[in-house]
């Protein structure tokens, strides 16, 4: 009678390579939140996801239009523009990490995939070349506004429900930031001479 043959050790046995090309199944489907003790009802954290969810697509999008502007900016005003959309840009991406982190706080999922979030947003998507420097700052103006509309909306409805915490982020946080860039910005667009010969 044959012994059987030793089977050749487990490549990974030892713990010290990676186990590479995993794959497993979803434990939390976007769009639901999972129980948390946070002293707010299920519908009220879903409801609050879901708006809070728009707002991080339609500002991951403004992000990336500040740093694609950044890249192209043309013209006599190029390096106080380029300095001015990098800084706005930075402060977008601390407002991406804070709503995120709110909608995980919720108990939901927060859009991370960037093809998934150009499928929520609602910012119109700009030409792939370089336009002229006026209509690349008035897109800003238009995704700002359409981000502040939407943030009014959501602070009260949000305050109705009772989510203080979703009501002072988008407030304090996204609605203040957005204004004060939208400012910023729009005064670029005023033709004002320095002095009148």
């Amino acid at each position: 009678m044959n012994s059987p043959r030793p089977s050749a050790p487990h490549p990974h046995s030892d713990g010290s390579q990676p186990w590479l090309h995993q794959q497993g199944r979803t434990i939390q489907e976007f769009g639901t939140v999972k129980q948390f003790p946070v002293a707010l009802s299920m519908e009220t954290r879903l409801y609050s996801c879901q708006r809070l969810n728009k707002v991080l697509a339609d500002t991951r999008i403004l992000h990336d239009l500040y740093k694609k502007y950044h890249w192209l900016m043309r013209g006599a005003t190029f390096y106080q523009l380029h300095l001015l959309l990098d800084k706005h840009a930075g402060e977008q991406l601390e407002l991406i990490d804070t709503i995120a982190e709110r909608v995980q706080t919720l108990g939901g999922v927060a859009v991370g995939d960037p093809r998934h979030v150009a499928e929520i947003t609602t910012v119109p998507r700009p030409p792939d070349g370089v336009e002229e420097v006026p209509a690349m700052l008035s897109r800003l103006l238009e995704a700002h506004e359409m981000i502040l509309a939407d943030c009014h909306d959501a602070a009260t409805r949000t305050q109705d429900l009772g989510d203080d915490g979703t009501n002072d982020l988008l407030v304090s946080d996204v609605v203040r930031t957005n204004e004060l860039q939208a400012w910023f910005v729009a005064e670029h667009l005023v033709d004002t001479p320095l002095v009148h010969v």
